[in-house]
């Protein structure tokens, strides 16, 4: 079982995904809010990859039955009905209801990886639960970080690492590419994830909007044994 990483959207290629299975992580936050949605009872998950993409589907499936939820440039998008933080995707708004999202690196990073055998979405919230699916399929793995605007994102990264070390725990036959083990060196080395994080670009500019609340929540490792699937667009 090998257990390789791409460190952004720009760096994902049909040859590498193709036919593996995929894990997807876009810590802060997309991926956290898919899986939050999904822990609190919505019906599933459609990730686009443009606004007026996610508007036409709205409008399709029914505006009673959808929510629409997502960011530009980490804000709340003009008529939306939930922006990207996680907290806002509670049992009481999300229950039952179909959430369409767009966003500025998770879902563009979904939509890029269709070629792969399964897709899977992860974060530090389902850490256990990832390692748990993916040792039973015992397949070659593609951890692929959305990273933010193409670069290599750090909090994505020692998320993976978090994966690995779930992985290697119950695992001792597992092949590890150069970035996967310095993933995983990266967060044995970090047990506070926000001291390593918190020099991240990224972590920066989630701080200067005010969203620290969001990323406490984001770094909360195992509170669900939810396992999202993306498949036909879908994340169910």
């Amino acid at each position: 079982m090998k257990i390789d990483i791409i460190i952004s959207a720009d760096y994902i290629r049909k040859d590498i995904i193709e036919n593996k299975v995929v894990v997807v992580i876009d810590m802060l936050r997309a991926t956290s809010v898919i899986t939050t949605a999904l822990m609190n009872g919505c019906k599933k998950v459609i990730p686009t990859l443009t606004i007026e993409e996610a508007l036409k589907l709205k409008a399709s499936i029914g505006e009673k039955e959808c929510i629409l939820g997502g960011e530009r440039k980490a804000l709340k998008i003009d008529g939306f009905d939930l922006s990207n933080s996680p907290l806002e995707y509670t049992k009481e708004v999300v229950e039952g209801k179909t959430i369409i999202i767009t966003t500025t690196n998770g879902t563009r990073t979904l939509t890029s990886c269709l070629e792969a055998k399964r897709i899977f979405v992860a974060c530090m919230l389902n850490v256990s639960a990832i390692a748990e699916k993916l040792l039973s399929l015992n397949e070659d793995v593609v951890i692929v970080n959305a990273g933010t605007n193409g670069q290599f994102s750090m909090d994505d990264f020692i998320c993976s690492g978090a994966i690995i070390k779930a992985l290697i725990e119950k695992c001792d036959k597992l092949e590890l590419t150069d970035l996967s083990k310095t993933a995983l060196l990266s967060f044995e080395s970090n047990p506070n994830i926000i001291d390593f994080i918190k020099e991240a670009r990224h972590y920066n500019v989630m701080m200067s909007l005010g969203l620290i609340n969001d990323v406490g929540y984001c770094m909360k490792k195992d509170i669900t044994t939810i396992v999202p699937e993306y498949k036909g667009g879908e994340i169910i």
